[in-house]
């Protein structure tokens, strides 16, 4: 399962399309012959729906066309909210695609003429300061990255050592989707099985190499932890940048799983400052051993952690014990008073489950297919066609009269969005005081994997904030800096006034 949020508020979503029948029968292939009920068609992938787009205000879906499998691919939104999606299995190993959302419902999908130089299944995507410039890293057996739009013509992948160093043939990889975060200094920083480098990418060069995170077992695909790049804070200039890397696999779980035996995967995440000139992972235990977690950044700046499993690693069958609990995370507390459990779920959410934030708040949860194809019955853990809502505790309506209401952004005459360093006025109501207010800015991820793509959240400067008339304020904000800190593109803003979030808006942060 693949999940993106776009500025519409609608959520483009996508399986792989060699994964036999959906449950979504259309009435028409999408080379305009009719889908009839013969056995042939019934049987016929083609007539059924691999792709669509859900609007979170309608609660309806419509199907897309995905030409090419998209099955264990990567993305990154662009600057105009367009998704870029690269790479997939088969007939897509090199395709890139398109999907630029509209408010008429008649957009899809787009498949460019252009390929990829390597195959890319199990990479990573990331959006670059430059503009729309993507980097794809890694992939099953691909040891190599590469750049959409090449700068020439004859531009082919790079070799990256880091990923041959890294690599474990006994264990199906343990380097696949690595984590891939952008420093504020423009560097990337990289993270597979246990290893993690800052990487010059304009120049081809590893610039540091961090300390190994402390402990056995791997945190990359098929051992599959999560990992998150902290919220940077104007306060220090959006200078400080901490990663944090959560679960995993124990050594050897593979091995075991194809055998039939599930090891307990790992407790620990280990936080780095990646910046500045001294870097030590700080280790911590979540209350249970976890792997195939979503780790989400709330508008909060804390930590969900939901789905996945505590034992084995990801793949068919390859893992049981659903992790029901999500966990909550508060990284400004003190070293050992960090998580707490929230309430409990009934639906697993295992291999290929997904989740992202909503505008609103909540958190939409959706897949879990243990198996191969759709199987939704006589098996242990089915093929989950459920979507959820999971509400954090921030939204009970006790806590209404300290949120903002109304939210809106206000450009300067004929401008479409925010420059960087340039001022921008939000207004609001609020039936209260403000206490501790910030505002923060948050860039909607790719999620699959447990990987979620470009997440970033910023806190941003407020200079000022007014009162004209009782319960509406003005406040002034700073956009941040530079593409370093934040990549062109549309985030969703929120005011979090006394720890309560408004519902976030959208903004643009745009080049001059």
């Amino acid at each position: 399962m693949h999940m993106q949020l776009t500025h519409h508020n609608t959520i483009v979503v996508f399986d792989q399309t060699g994964s036999d029948r959906s449950r979504y029968k259309l009435r028409h292939r999408y080379n305009g012959t009719r889908c009839k009920g013969t056995h042939d068609d019934m049987a016929d992938s083609s007539c059924y729906a691999h792709s669509v787009e859900y609007s979170i205000s309608a609660n309806q879906i419509r199907p897309l066309n995905l030409e090419t499998d998209a099955w264990c691919s990567s993305g990154s939104m662009l600057s105009n909210g367009t998704l870029l999606q690269t790479g997939g299995f088969g007939d897509g190993y090199r395709r890139i695609r398109y999907y630029e959302p509209c408010e008429n419902r008649n957009c899809d999908w787009r498949q460019s003429r252009t390929l990829l130089s390597s195959d890319r299944w199990y990479s990573s995507n990331l959006l670059l300061p430059e503009n729309d410039r993507v980097i794809v890293v890694g992939g099953r057996a691909e040891f190599t990255y590469e750049f959409i739009p090449k700068s020439s013509g004859g531009e082919k992948s790079f070799d990256l050592p880091f990923l041959y160093d890294t690599y474990d043939r006994n264990e199906r990889g343990n380097n696949l989707y690595p984590f891939l975060h952008l420093s504020s200094d423009g560097n990337l920083f990289i993270f597979a099985n246990r290893d993690s480098i800052l990487f010059n990418y304009k120049l081809n060069e590893v610039v540091k190499n961090f300390p190994q995170i402390p402990g056995n077992g791997s945190r990359s695909y098929p051992s599959t932890g999560s990992s998150v790049i902290l919220p940077l804070d104007h306060s220090n200039g959006f200078q400080k940048v901490e990663v944090m890397v959560c679960g995993g696999s124990a050594s050897g779980a593979y091995t075991a799983a194809i055998n039939g035996r599930f090891l307990d995967g790992l407790r620990s995440c280990g936080r780095m400052v990646i910046s500045g000139d001294k870097h030590q992972w700080t280790m911590e235990n979540m209350p249970r051993p976890r792997l195939m977690t979503d780790m989400l950044i709330l508008p909060t700046g804390n930590i969900l952690m939901i789905n996945g499993v505590e034992r084995g690693c990801a793949g068919w069958n390859n893992a049981e014990n659903p992790s029901l609990e999500p966990y909550l995370y508060r990284p400004r507390k003190t070293l050992g008073s960090r998580f707490s459990t929230l309430r409990s779920t009934k639906i697993a959410r295992m291999y290929h489950s997904s989740a992202i934030l909503l505008p609103d708040g909540r958190v939409l949860v959706a897949g879990s297919n243990p198996q191969y194809g759709y199987v939704t019955e006589g098996v242990r853990y089915p093929t989950e066609l459920r979507l959820q809502a999971f509400v954090p505790p921030y939204m009970d309506e006790q806590f209404d009269q300290r949120r903002a209401r109304n939210l809106s952004v206000l450009y300067a005459n004929g401008d479409y969005g925010v420059k960087y360093g340039e001022e921008f006025v939000v207004h609001f109501n609020l039936d209260k005081k403000l206490s501790n207010v910030k505002f923060t800015a948050y860039m909607p991820p790719f999620n699959t994997h447990s990987i979620s793509m470009n997440q970033r959240m910023l806190v941003l400067r407020c200079k000022s904030v007014s009162r004209p008339i009782e319960g509406l304020f003005y406040a002034t904000l700073e956009a941040p800096p530079s593409a370093n800190v934040a990549p062109a593109g549309y985030y969703l803003i929120t005011v979090v006034n006394a720890g309560f979030p408004s519902v976030s808006q959208w903004v643009r942060f745009m080049h001059a």
